[in-house]
């Protein structure tokens, strides 16, 4: 445990960071698993605005971000999901 006043702060600081993070990451499974149970516009596009928000907050970087909703947009042509 810290001893210095600055290093209990900065703890308290990182387990409410690491507490929103994994809130965050909840999100984006929750939406992928509802997409994957029924792909459908809406559902992808609950699942991209996922990633946008994580992408946002400094969670994903944007480039790993747009490779995971280019695999979800071949998931959803796969499975015949209007886009347009």
């Amino acid at each position: 445990m810290p001893i210095i006043k600055s290093a209990k702060k900065a703890a308290r600081q990182a387990d409410k960071r690491t507490a929103h993070n994994q809130e965050i990451k909840k999100d984006i499974k929750a939406a992928l698993k509802a997409f994957k149970a029924n792909p459908s516009k809406e559902t992808l596009a609950k699942a991209q605005s996922e990633y946008d928000k994580a992408v946002k907050k400094d969670l994903l970087k944007k480039n790993t971000a747009s490779r995971r909703k280019a695999k979800l947009h071949a998931f959803a042509k796969e499975a015949k999901v209007k886009l347009a």
